[in-house]
């Protein structure tokens, strides 16, 4: 298979040499699009959106119509494995994910089995394939999937919490039901992004999104221990190409060697670091991708170009850098704003390279 004609994001996740710095955002085919909110109406629901083939392709191609960006992201949901292993994922208006069927019971902790991803979740294999085709080698298509210990989080509180109160008694009381889950749920991701990569997506991300919610300890023992086995377990090789991996825990500053030292090519950073610190910690260990603010993006685009400077010049001459936001974008952002930050990084990081 040809490499794509913008490998500009693939190089740099193997810190290899590039033009530019290459730029992609979290959440970017997303509600700030009005063209994404007219196809999520004729899909009828966000789920309906997920599950339909046609319709991640027809929104994941959205962004790039619109801006310069340097790779795809497979449009789905973090919680695409707990629906197939038969929680009941449904989102309620105005609240979130939510799940029929949580982790309450023991023997219901006890049954949990990894789905098959290409029949459980045929249909973001079929969306990968579809997106790939539509993208006819333009730029690379990133899969994704949450982290164990992330979706543990929505599978025992049956939905998003402030305080995590029944996982994280879970956590101390029951330690070994909490375990179970992960070890499940690390071999579902494992084979989820596995089955991602042979459909044709060129990257993938995990999403640590509650990992920075544990003590020092706590995220040794329930997150990172699972991220490493997962990126231990993935197909390094594709179509002759490396497909590289991103690990991104937010509010995981504090465990930034631990978290480059799980095998990953590339971790994602959140706005809370200083690139340039977090460049000086890990080393040439591994690419570094972030780290915007993603509130700047409501601020005009002199802002928006002076913030984009400044942490293209706290990254420093060199490569293996990925600019995005520390987090996904708001469904307030004003979409030209994102077209400034990509001209911004686009222009400003060539002199850093």
């Amino acid at each position: 298979m040809t490499k794509p004609k913008n490998d500009t994001l693939l190089r740099a996740l193997l810190r290899q040499p590039t033009e530019y710095t290459p730029l992609w955002l979290m959440r970017q085919a997303g509600r700030y699009l009005p063209e994404y909110n007219q196809t999520r109406a004729r899909a009828g629901s966000f789920l309906s959106l997920c599950k339909s083939p046609d319709f991640a392709t027809e929104v994941t191609m959205q962004p790039l119509a619109r801006y310069p960006l340097d790779a795809a992201i497979l449009f789905s949901d973090i919680l695409t494995i707990p629906d197939a292993m038969g929680l009941g994922l449904y989102f309620a208006e105005g609240e979130g994910p939510k799940f029929e069927r949580p982790l309450r019971d023991e023997w219901e902790i006890r049954d949990l089995a990894v789905p098959d991803p290409d029949v459980h979740l045929r249909y973001v294999m079929d969306a990968v394939r579809q997106i790939r085709k539509a993208l006819d080698n333009e730029v690379p298509l990133i899969g994704f999937s949450g982290s164990p210990f992330t979706l543990a989080c929505y599978m025992v509180e049956g939905g998003g919490s402030d305080d995590f109160r029944r996982l994280k008694t879970m956590l101390y009381d029951r330690p070994e039901l909490l375990h179970h889950i992960l070890d499940v749920t690390a071999q579902a991701v494992t084979a989820y992004l596995n089955a991602q990569i042979e459909s044709g997506a060129q990257v993938v991300m995990i999403f640590d999104t509650w990992g920075g919610t544990l003590s020092a300890a706590g995220y040794r023992e329930f997150s990172l221990r699972y991220l490493e086995q997962i990126v231990a377990r993935l197909r390094r090789e594709h179509e002759g190409r490396r497909v590289p991996s991103i690990v991104f825990t937010k509010g995981g500053g504090l465990w930034l060697e631990s978290i480059a030292g799980t095998g990953c090519d590339a971790v994602g950073l959140d706005w809370t670091i200083d690139i340039g610190e977090a460049r000086r910690r890990v080393g040439n260990r591994v690419a570094l991708q972030g780290n915007l603010d993603p509130a700047v993006m409501f601020a005009s685009p002199e802002k928006i170009t002076e913030e984009a400077g400044r942490i293209l010049s706290a990254y420093g001459s060199g490569h293996g850098h990925v600019f995005n936001l520390g987090h996904g974008i708001s469904q307030f952002t004003p979409p030209d704003n994102v077209l400034a930050l990509a001209d911004a990084v686009h222009s400003i990081s060539r002199q850093f390279h």
